[in-house]
């Protein structure tokens, strides 16, 4: 918040004491919520990189491997016994890690909550006429302290400014400085060089012709690719926002089906994507089974992202549309949708490099000898060109396709889109 700012600044909060005493616990309840998407992502990738190398002569040793071999061999009691010690780890963390990080940071919350409670406390426990009278006698005790304290508040600050205006940056620290940020120049701009150099003899290298007309194809590959990640960001947005605003304004809803949620979600859902690819294609296509694995590398981040936005509404504006009369479907369509806007706008972000990351592993996957799961995109090119023995052009330009497309979404679609919502519905 801006006053919080000004506040930090009249009392001359600068570097660390800043950090820790203003930066840190603004950010911390976003921190906790990003944490468990993380962790989410971390379980997500490793068990994928572990699938990914089964397809080689050395798989790397892992669960992700292990279930992998089982489900391309038929063992569904082998598969079974890899999963569930997964599930019991995943479950014992979320319960003895992440909850109660959860709870302990709704006390770094700045919006304010009706009836004197927070998020925490309506989800956690019913009205108390205790915490109410608690609540009252805080306050006044508080405002009390706030009065008597004035006087000696703006003396304090007067001391600081005059003292802040009197020292002035030492000269060192600012040659280290500079010196630090060039030297970080000129190692970034040599990574590109060698980066522009090693790009060039790929393509200057003689490439054959099987190799040359798939690289024709790239384009087609990036728009089928494209295509496939907007239809299941449409489907994961379909869920997870109707989700998110039921779980954030029901609390009862929310005691119960929150737990559940973010147990499912911290499980890595690429686990299963052998069971998807070798057991579910003949019923729901090898389209269906693309769709339904991008699915579960996106929804995480837009129902997590949204559930944050949905919270940090100012609960004096939700009564104030409701006294004008707004119904449930307008309440929605006014306060919610624009309140969540810029949330709905970071979770499509990362959501969509979700389901880039997980394009490799959607749209080609080898489990075993005469077992290959493909459709065709960009991440089928990418693993073509690192199957084939003359493939490096190919991945390299595929690689390069990526990267240009994901910069221009980001650029022409999300940067626009995120400067908006923080222009024109924030509501500090």
């Amino acid at each position: 918040p801006n006053e919080l700012r000004e506040a930090a600044d009249s009392f001359g909060a600068r570097g660390f004491q800043r950090l820790r005493r203003v930066v840190l616990p603004a950010t911390v309840n976003r921190l906790v919520y990003n944490s468990v998407l993380s962790w989410t992502a971390g379980w997500f990738f490793l068990v994928e990189a572990e699938i990914f190398t089964t397809s080689g002569t050395n798989p790397l040793p892992g669960i992700g491997s292990y279930l992998s071999i089982a489900a391309s061999g038929g063992g569904a009691g082998a598969f079974l016994a890899g999963l569930l010690p997964l599930i019991v780890l995943i479950v014992l963390l979320d319960m003895g890690v992440w909850r109660p990080l959860g709870r302990w940071a709704e006390r770094f919350r700045y919006d304010q909550a009706s009836a004197g409670q927070s998020i925490a406390e309506r989800t956690t426990e019913g009205p108390q006429r205790f915490r109410r009278a608690a609540a009252y006698v805080t306050r006044g005790v508080r405002s009390g302290v706030t009065r008597m304290s004035s006087p000696f508040v703006q003396l304090a600050a007067f001391t600081s400014r005059a003292t802040r205006e009197r020292v002035r940056k030492p000269f060192v620290r600012t040659a280290v400085h500079y010196v630090a940020l060039g030297t970080l120049l000129v190692i970034v701009w040599l990574m590109l060089i060698a980066l522009g150099v090693a790009v060039y003899d790929v393509f200057s290298g003689t490439i054959v012709p099987s190799v040359r007309g798939q690289i024709v194809l790239l384009p087609l590959a990036i728009g089928a690719s494209t295509l496939r990640v907007v239809t299941a960001y449409l489907l994961c947005l379909a869920v997870a926002l109707p989700l998110a605003a039921y779980l954030a304004r029901s609390p009862r809803a929310a005691r119960g089906g929150l737990p559940m949620v973010e147990i499912i979600a911290s499980f890595p859902a690429t686990a299963l994507f052998p069971v998807i690819i070798f057991q579910l294609v003949p019923y729901i296509t090898p389209e269906g089974a693309a769709l339904l694995m991008l699915m579960t590398g996106m929804i995480w981040y837009l129902f997590f992202n949204l559930l944050a936005g949905i919270r940090s509404i100012p609960p004096d504006l939700e009564e104030a549309a409701r006294s004008f009369g707004l119904d449930r479907r307008k309440l929605f369509r006014r306060v919610v949708l624009p309140g969540t806007l810029t949330a709905l706008v970071t979770g499509s972000i990362t959501a969509f490099g979700g389901g880039w990351n997980t394009l490799i592993v959607a749209e080609y996957l080898q489990g075993g000898p005469g077992q290959l799961f493909q459709v065709f995109g960009i991440g089928q090119q990418i693993d073509l060109g690192y199957a084939e023995p003359n493939g490096l052009p190919l991945m390299t330009a595929a690689l390069l396709v990526l990267v240009a497309t994901v910069i221009a979404i980001n650029e022409l679609i999300w940067k626009p889109l995120y400067r908006k919502s923080i222009d024109r519905y924030r509501y500090d």
